[in-house]
């Protein structure tokens, strides 16, 4: 174990730090010893289950403010003593949360096993917007959104590099970000705004565009506001399992995975199983689906509609959990609550966050008799304005690319949250810019994967270290191993494509059980 590291864990060891535009405001460092930690791929994204044993590391709190801007914002890093391999590993964070949480530091902990320094930035907020987001009713905390969007990211990958470069006397050999949902908008955020800031940035199932994708999670609600008709879940657990159980084999294999979400979207109508019978446990004994529940899964599936008819964002797809009791505990969008023997809508907290605090700036604002039109007056306005400060749709990643920069990016087919088009989307603008994609940014659709993880797909945990290999040595990214859990309960190898290829079971292989029976072919256009 390294003496000199040991005695360097100290406040005077970083006492030059200097960010641009920040004043520091305090230096904190403490020795850790015999810190051992179980960390799951859940908590990693693209990097695999792993355990920390015994590790030492001096543990760095930065807290600095932005003269003028009344913040005080907090950073985290992890800088190990006797096994760093000489790379720093920056970590996102979830939900409102910029990092500095349980999921950050569980990511760190991983960061940590495998040797990295490693960061978190929790931007100057507390985890809930209730507490910071209006300066007074009607006015918003800009410098704090402005923060969360992107000042932070850039802060914390300066303050990460200098950080290094005092303790082990030079500068990481490497630098990468990893994060999923805010995590993954945080990315995004990263390639576009900062070009320098990593060389490597792993983005999954990102957040973005922030102000299209709040007002769709409160779409299937809004919906049944306006139709008056709150299903019980069961009944949309069962037109889910229906959809699952008619697009299977759309595939070619039946696996209880919804490989091709577009032919199903298709093809599968909910409303042909209004009037079916199914037992549920919410109703005290038998119910038929309503026509209610099938007009609610459509809705949510194919997206936002304003009240002329515009679609004005993708849906999560068919085989996606509408209810939420089936992905861990994880938010979900169309949920009601029939506990008083009524069913009433449920909202996710974040987009009702969204609408109240943010757009009408007002947490007594009521938004469960919106019309239509007045829906659509707030989704707008928050894309008018709050778009530059948070979104990460820019598609122009040339000064990334031209630093040398790699992204890599992954979105689950059945993910609960975000529609996984918005990243299809996103790739395929940056393809319309850029005809050399393929030798800086290569994206993953995942079938059966929920958000960031759950459903009967695992997480691509292979990616990370496909990213690094692209970055290090030049080797980019072909196809990535997943594991999924079959009809049987067994897991089955697979491989993920990079987007727009797509895995299909080579049939003269015939076992869809080995991954060697699995490659890489474009995708078939649609009927």
């Amino acid at each position: 174990m390294s003496v000199s590291l040991l005695n360097a864990c100290s406040p005077e060891t970083f006492s030059t730090l200097s960010v641009f535009g920040a004043e520091i405001l305090s230096i904190n460092a403490a020795l850790v010893t015999n810190y051992s930690a179980s960390v799951p791929d859940a908590y990693r994204f693209t990097q695999p289950t792993t355990e920390l044993h015994n590790a030492t590391f001096c543990n760095i709190t930065v807290s600095y403010t932005h003269p003028g801007q009344d913040d005080n914002v907090n950073v985290e890093a992890w800088l190990p003593i006797n096994n760093f391999n000489g790379r720093l590993q920056a970590v996102g964070g979830g939900g409102w949360v910029a990092g500095g949480f349980f999921l950050s530091y569980g990511a760190m902990n991983g960061a940590l096993a495998d040797g990295y320094a490693t960061i978190t930035t929790n931007a100057g907020l507390p985890e809930s917007p209730d507490s910071w987001a209006l300066l007074s009713p009607g006015n918003v905390n800009l410098h704090l959104l402005q923060n969360l969007g992107s000042v932070s990211l850039n802060d914390q990958a300066t303050i990460g590099k200098l950080l290094v470069k005092s303790f082990y006397g030079k500068g990481p050999e490497y630098s990468y970000f990893n994060g999923c949902s805010q995590g993954g908008r945080q990315a995004l955020m990263l390639a576009q705004r900062y070009p320098t800031a990593y060389d490597g940035i792993a983005a999954g199932a990102p957040a973005s565009p922030w102000t299209e994708l709040f007002p769709y999670m409160l779409w299937a609600q809004q919906f049944m506001n306006m139709l008056g008709a709150y299903p019980y879940g069961c009944e949309l657990d069962a037109i889910t399992a229906a959809a699952v159980s008619a697009c299977d084999g759309l595939d070619g294999v039946v696996d209880g995975v919804v490989g091709d979400t577009d032919a199903c979207l298709a093809h599968f109508d909910p409303l042909g199983l209004v009037g079916t019978v199914i037992n549920c446990t919410e109703a005290g004994g038998e119910v038929q689906i309503s026509p209610g529940a099938a007009a609610v899964a459509n809705a949510t599936w194919h997206g936002t509609v304003t009240a002329d008819g515009k679609q004005t964002s993708y849906g999560i797809t068919p085989g996606s959990d509408l209810t939420g009791r089936s992905s861990n505990g994880q938010a979900a969008l169309a949920v009601t609550n029939c506990t008083t023997g009524s069913c009433v809508g449920a909202p996710v907290d974040m987009g009702v966050h969204w609408i109240k605090l943010f757009v009408a700036r007002d947490p007594e604002f009521d938004i469960s008799n919106l019309t239509h039109a007045e829906f659509d007056r707030l989704a707008h306005l928050g894309r008018q304005m709050y778009g530059s400060l948070i979104d990460a749709n820019d598609a122009d990643l040339a000064a990334f690319r031209d630093a040398g920069g790699k992204m890599v990016s992954f979105h689950g087919l059945a993910d609960n949250i975000i529609p996984p088009k918005n990243t299809e989307k996103y790739y395929n603008e940056v393809a319309s810019i850029h005809p050399d994609i393929d030798n800086f940014y290569r994206h993953y659709n995942a079938p059966g994967l929920g958000h960031c993880w759950g459903g009967v797909s695992g997480p691509p945990t292979n990616l990370f270290a496909q990213l690094r290999a692209w970055v290090e040595n030049g080797t980019a990214p072909g196809p990535t191993p997943v594991n999924i859990t079959d009809l049987e309960g067994s897991l089955q190898p697979r491989i993920l494509c990079p987007y727009p290829r797509e895995a299909k079971l080579d049939v003269e292989c015939g076992n869809s059980s080995v991954a060697e029976c699995w490659s890489c072919t474009a995708k078939a256009k649609a009927c």
